[in-house]
């Protein structure tokens, strides 16, 4: 029988494990995508035919893109007549990035050593 530390070590691995596979870290492992982040930052709301504008890729390529960053809630697709907008999540994009460290605050404990004296 496992002691409660190994459980608790595994529960905390599981965790971490959990969100490294997650559509957030999925979503950030694509250069483009994370040129149309870029674009979105610096344009803020935009329309598809404007992010496309920036960037080599066609404008579907550009719209598959976008829907894997929606379904990872890095953005938000609206649709107005034939434009759709898209614009950062910026509050979902941090508070999923502040669940991500306090779970890595959980694992360092048990994988990570200390500084060395």
């Amino acid at each position: 029988m496992a002691s409660a530390s190994a459980r608790t070590r595994e529960r905390v691995a599981n965790g971490c494990a959990d969100f490294l596979d997650s559509d957030l870290f999925k979503a950030l492992c694509e250069p483009v995508r994370i040129e149309i982040l870029r674009v979105l930052i610096a344009r803020g709301r935009s329309d598809l035919s404007e992010i496309s504008a920036e960037l080599p890729q066609d404008a579907s390529v550009i719209s598959r893109h976008l829907a894997v960053l929606d379904r990872a809630g890095l953005v938000r697709r609206s649709k107005r007549g034939r434009h759709v907008y898209c614009e950062l999540d910026g509050p979902a994009l941090v508070a999923r990035l502040e669940e991500i460290v306090s779970a890595l605050r959980r694992a360092v404990p048990f994988c990570c050593p200390g500084p060395r004296s």
